[in-house]
């Protein structure tokens, strides 16, 4: 039998540029497992920081020692994209901007190649916040209050930015959460408490992005949903992150220690398939396809559950809280990456 070549992308210009080398490396692992080997022929292409696309022995290197490498160019050398010509099925494992935000999807498209995950609407509604929540009210799933801010309310006009501060203390009040609409993994994210704490955080936040949204505080527990499918897709058990720090920072998320994953969250079986119902929608609200992780805020005193966000392309490591939600409900490693595989050539074949 002839195998499927899967060009493996991986690396890329965001800040989560080790993450996906540690997912890629999980993938083709589970590529090359036992059930997978005879099927697939992993073809790995990696993007270095500087944005360069390099196939043959540098990404074989990533991947063989899970460290970033940066190979320059001669003086005064164009560089191109490599071959891609022997592709059957592209694998994007790109987490955060350039990568999980519908550019590269665009680029996959345009190849008319299957492609792995969402396409270039839902990838770009997972990755910009503001435009997320709007298609989550659409669908009516209930969410923490937010405000959307623009750069130039916070930089541009000095008489602005006091109303701006006094409109989130009124309509938000404190604490709340200032992030950046099209960063991942907690980057550039900051909680307020105080007048001065907003000021600030609504500077740093506008140093990482032109869209800015400042949600309001919630004492909630943060429990996780995996869905996968196409047009009919099925939500996992469900998960719960839990931590010491103040909040879900970038540095609690990968330091090791510094949180904690219950698989299965212990919580009553009403809120598990309430959870899953809006994992569901929340993933049909955007036309997100194939995987995508659904978080949400339980609010233990009212019996609340309001959704927080969709992550199109998860982390994919073998302790990551996708992967491991599934493998709870008896879906292995390797099998969950050979179904998305199956899932990206099912909508490659659907008429658009």
């Amino acid at each position: 039998m002839t195998k499927m070549r899967i060009g493996l992308l991986f690396g890329g210009r965001s800040g989560e540029h080790e993450v996906s080398i540690s997912s890629a490396r999980a993938i083709a692992r589970a590529l090359a497992a036992d059930e997978n080997a005879s099927k697939y022929e992993v073809l790995p292409f990696y993007i270095q920081k500087d944005g360069r696309w390099l196939s043959g022995a540098t990404p074989q290197q990533v991947l063989a020692t899970g460290k970033p490498l940066e190979i320059e160019s001669q003086t005064g050398e164009a560089w191109q994209f490599p071959n891609f010509n022997g592709v059957d099925v592209w694998f994007p494992v790109l987490h955060g901007p350039n990568g999980e935000d519908g550019t590269v999807q665009g680029l996959l498209k345009l190849l008319q190649v299957p492609f792995v995950g969402s396409g270039v609407l839902g990838s770009a509604l997972g990755m910009d916040k503001i435009v997320m929540k709007m298609a989550f009210a659409q669908a009516g799933l209930p969410q923490v209050k937010y405000i959307a801010v623009n750069r130039s309310e916070i930089w541009s006009n000095p008489c602005i930015f006091p109303k701006l501060c006094d409109k989130i203390e009124a309509e938000l009040g404190y604490p709340c959460f200032i992030k950046p609409a099209n960063l991942g993994s907690s980057v550039g994210i900051s909680k307020a408490r105080s007048r001065a704490e907003l000021e600030a955080a609504l500077d740093s936040a506008a140093s990482y992005d032109r869209r800015i949204i400042v949600e309001a505080g919630v004492v909630a527990r943060e429990l996780e949903c995996a869905v996968l499918g196409n047009d009919n897709p099925k939500a996992s058990t469900v998960g719960e992150i839990s931590f010491q720090s103040d909040f879900y920072d970038y540095e609690t998320k990968y330091t090791q220690g510094q949180s904690e994953c219950s698989i299965p969250a212990q919580v009553s079986s009403a809120i598990v398939s309430q959870i899953q119902e809006m994992a569901v929608r929340a993933f049909l609200a955007i036309d997100a396809a194939g995987l995508g992780r659904v978080d949400f805020f339980y609010v233990e005193s009212t019996g609340e559950v309001l959704i927080n966000e969709i992550n199109t392309f998860p982390g994919f490591t073998a302790t990551s809280m996708y992967p491991q939600m599934w493998a709870h409900d008896g879906i292995s490693f390797p099998e969950l990456a050979d179904r998305l595989i199956q899932l990206a050539v099912e909508r490659h074949g659907e008429k658009a």
